[in-house]
């Protein structure tokens, strides 16, 4: 019996013994060395790990960097001045990317969406959702019960008194965990300077819509009209920004006969008054 096991232990660790020669040589031979300047950029990097750049972490955006494959300033989150330090240390141009941040698309807080019950269970969106849809009539609205605000590790978004999630767009990053911890999908991350930002989800039309919430969109089509050509479409009932060409033919006069104030030009985070209509009549 003693002599069995002895013998199986011995080829156990024989065994162990062969592979890790095996993988010493592997490593030696077939080892692929990192740049330094990896390692030095990622130092540069602010250490976030937020993914606003379009890679899964600080580390796979050095590396891309180092490879010349993207500019410093796809690091939206990085200061002006690391940008420089980095584009310096690599000797290449800083680049430039428009920063994103997450949008809102609800604007139906307290006093605006009709509220049925009060939800009282759980304090989560997903868990109301569950249970109910948390009160609301309008079941395409934000909830106000704040997993947005959890889920946000940049401390970049607070419930406001209507219960309504506001970003910060300075503390922004684009990681885009609103996104997901959101049940009713209602963030988007969009370029922070196309100012059109259709606040409504809502499938419904009209008067439909209207008995929902004081602030829906109801379809009208109006500011689809009123846009340059190509900037709005409507879909569904509701009013889609084409964002490529709201950067460049985006103007405040798409909101000016909106019924609802559902669509609205903001900029930064403080949204605009209307402006003055497009002629008279109209």
């Amino acid at each position: 019996m003693f002599t069995s096991l002895a013998i199986g232990g011995a080829i156990l660790g024989g065994l162990g013994l062969l592979f890790g020669v095996i993988l010493a040589v592997a490593n030696r031979f077939l080892k692929v060395e990192e740049d330094p300047r990896i390692e030095q950029v990622e130092g540069m990097l602010p250490g976030s790990n937020c993914g606003a750049c379009g890679e899964p972490g600080c580390h796979a955006f050095a590396e891309r960097l180092v490879a010349g494959e993207r500019a410093p300033g796809g690091c939206t989150v990085s200061s002006p001045d690391g940008i420089v330090q980095i584009a310096s240390f690599l000797g290449v141009d800083a680049g430039q990317e428009a920063k994103r941040v997450a949008r809102l698309h609800c604007a139906g807080g307290l006093g605006r969406a009709r509220q049925l019950a009060d939800y009282e269970g759980f304090s989560g969106c997903r868990a109301a959702v569950v249970a109910g849809g948390g009160g609301k009539s309008c079941s395409w609205g934000c909830l106000g019960l704040a997993d947005c605000e959890v889920a946000c590790t940049f401390d970049a978004i607070s419930m406001n008194p209507d219960r309504l999630p506001v970003v910060n767009v300075d503390k922004c990053t684009a990681c885009g965990d609103c996104v997901v911890a959101c049940p009713r999908d209602l963030f988007e991350i969009l370029p922070l300077d196309q100012p059109l930002l259709v606040q409504c989800k809502t499938p419904l039309s009209a008067e439909a819509a209207r008995e929902l919430c004081k602030v829906a969109c109801d379809g009208c089509g109006r500011c689809a009209q009123d846009a340059a050509p190509g900037v709005i479409k409507m879909n569904n009932n509701l009013p889609i920004i084409d964002q490529n060409a709201a950067l460049t033919l985006g103007d405040p006069r798409a909101t000016v006969r909106c019924p609802t104030g559902a669509i609205r030009w903001v900029t930064g985070d403080q949204f605009q008054d209307r402006p003055a209509p497009i002629r008279e009549g109209r």
